[in-house]
């Protein structure tokens, strides 16, 4: 069969998405997407009935005919999934600092949402972390500890009787054994074989802490996604079928959007940084030398969990995103609104404007979140952008690109709105690029880089990608009024500029996406600048953004 389309699906947790791709001027291109409501839970249980109605939607509005009598017709068919809640996994580990760890970033790597973490130095009553994970409907168990050569297993002896004594169901195919990947330090192995595989569905890799200051994190990550389709899909309402008709192996959604972005950080040889800001989470994923870090920021979403963001920041760092004319009492009735309704888009500019405040103010926490699992592993300092990081420390010096996708971003009204979200949120220094997902597709591009990474990577930059601009941003505390940085260049399309900015401001200089520019930077007014003073920059909608507001210094 040859229909020259590929139809890729994802099955959100509310949402299945289906997209579809075309083949055209040799190479894939977006079509069109689809929607519609997932089916995993009751009273429908079934995912095949959200995947097929996102499908007739998708087929409707292409006009190009994909189903037939039940039948799916196009060259490819692939799929990723958070449905119920994703992939779902408890760790349990010794040291809750260094295995722990370790095996909670192989975990989010993997894609799951961590439902908790238990190590032998939690501080805990063993009675409590009974109670805990009796409680807990995990798909699957994480364990790990001690690095290669420790001589003391004890501790995980203590581990797996915990994890015996507390049975633990799993959220689907509640009567099968639970999944337990075993990740830690070799010695324990029959140890652990013997106390744990008569129970529970036992998968031993490689130690992902084998020393003390070393990661094998690929491993352990490879098995979840392997269990992820062979022991949680396989009993979820509808997967089977699913599974049947892939011509690829499912992928969780955030293990798809992993994919993606570490094969683009691979072909620019950039530092990436991407926001996925959602109803109830935001999720941040960052590729630095190389290195891909996934978390998970439970409760700081846009819908669901707005009430969590504004209590976690105080209501004075929501309004210092907001003009003066907005009152308190109103920002409260925009705030309450959206807690008694938390699927509804703002009604007005001025739900509108808090709703992007409070963006601003969940995209920072977030990041705050992220650094401290993204801790650079490099037993030497590494240069960063001509900057120097040690080890341990990563903040948003270290990237050149910066990614936003999310309803919030993507959906502003105005693109110049997504850049001062991203931008008022994480403050780069330095030049950054910024860019915006434009339909929601990084899981779905991911799954098809696993089949065909040239033009999944193609179809990144042509069809999702939507550049806002550069970010030009001195470190320092430019005195306000005072000239802080002058800016002298000409762009590609022959125009050329002299712009003094002062301290304190943020201006945008038009420049088109398809267009860049090369310029020289001169500091004055406290503004300090690390790397080259000549380099070249790319346009967007925002063109090259100017921000002169200063920077605190990085911890």
């Amino acid at each position: 069969m040859n229909t020259n389309n590929i139809v890729i699906v994802d099955v959100g947790s509310t949402t299945t998405k289906a997209l579809l791709f075309q083949y055209k001027e040799e190479t894939w291109h977006y079509r069109e997407r689809g929607e519609a409501a997932t089916t995993v839970e009751a009273p429908d249980e079934d995912v095949m009935l959200g995947v097929w109605r996102a499908l007739q939607t998708l087929s409707d509005r292409s006009g190009v005919p994909l189903v037939t009598e039940g039948q799916l017709i196009c060259d490819a068919f692939l799929a990723t999934s958070s449905a119920g809640g994703g992939l779902q996994m408890v760790v349990c580990g010794n040291i809750s600092h260094v295995t722990g760890e370790s095996a909670k970033r192989a975990a989010l790597g993997g894609g799951a949402v961590l439902l908790d973490l238990f190590t032998v130095d939690d501080g805990r009553h063993h009675f409590h972390r009974l109670e805990r994970l009796r409680t807990l409907r995990p798909d699957m168990i994480l364990l790990s500890g001690g690095i290669e050569g420790a001589q003391n297993i004890n501790f995980m002896i203590e581990m797996c009787d915990f994890i015996r004594i507390a049975k633990p169901k799993p959220k689907f195919g509640y009567h099968h054994r639970l999944p337990v990947v075993y990740a830690g330090a070799s010695r324990a192995i029959p140890v652990v074989e013997e106390l744990l595989s008569e129970d529970f569905h036992l998968k031993v890799v490689p130690n992902l802490r084998p020393t003390m200051d070393g990661e094998n994190l690929a491993p352990t990550r490879e098995a979840i996604h392997e269990l992820f389709i062979e022991h949680v899909m396989s009993h979820a309402p509808g997967y089977h079928h699913l599974q049947e008709l892939v011509t690829h192996p499912l992928l969780p959604t955030p293990s798809a959007v992993g994919e993606i972005l570490t094969r683009y950080a691979r072909q620019v040889d950039s530092n990436i940084l991407c926001i996925d800001i959602g109803g109830a989470t935001t999720d941040i994923f960052s590729v630095v030398e190389g290195r891909y870090v996934r978390s998970v920021s439970a409760n700081l979403g846009m819908s669901y969990s707005i009430g969590n963001v504004v209590a976690t920041t105080g209501l004075e760092n929501i309004l210092h995103w907001l003009s003066p004319d907005l009152s308190l009492t109103q920002v409260k009735r925009s705030i309450g609104a959206k807690l008694f309704h938390p699927i509804s888009i703002p009604a007005t500019t001025t739900d509108l404007l808090v709703e992007q405040a409070v963006a601003r103010e969940a995209i920072r926490l977030a990041f705050q979140d992220h650094r401290e699992l993204a801790t650079i592993q490099a037993p030497r300092s590494i240069f960063v952008s001509e900057l120097l990081l040690q080890p341990g420390q990563i903040h948003v010096d270290a990237f050149d690109i910066i990614i936003g996708s999310g309803g919030v971003l993507c959906n502003a009204p105005e693109r110049h709105q997504a850049t001062l979200m991203l931008l008022d949120a994480l403050q780069p220094c330095g030049v950054t690029k910024l860019y915006v997902d434009s339909v929601f597709m990084l899981p779905h591009l991911g799954v098809f880089a696993m089949m065909d990474e040239s033009s999944a990577l193609s179809a990144l930059r042509q069809d999702c990608l939507v550049p806002l601009g550069t970010v030009i941003a001195p470190w320092g505390t430019p005195r306000g009024g005072a000239v802080a940085l002058r800016l002298q260049g000409s762009t590609s399309q022959g125009s050329s500029f002299d712009i003094t900015v002062p301290g304190g401001r943020v201006e945008m200089i038009p420049l088109a996406a398809e267009e860049s520019a090369n310029l020289e930077i001169t500091l004055s007014g406290g503004a300090t600048w690390h790397g080259p003073r000549r380099f070249v920059v790319t346009g967007g909608d925002s063109g090259i953004i100017i921000d002169t507001r200063g920077r605190p210094p990085q911890n």
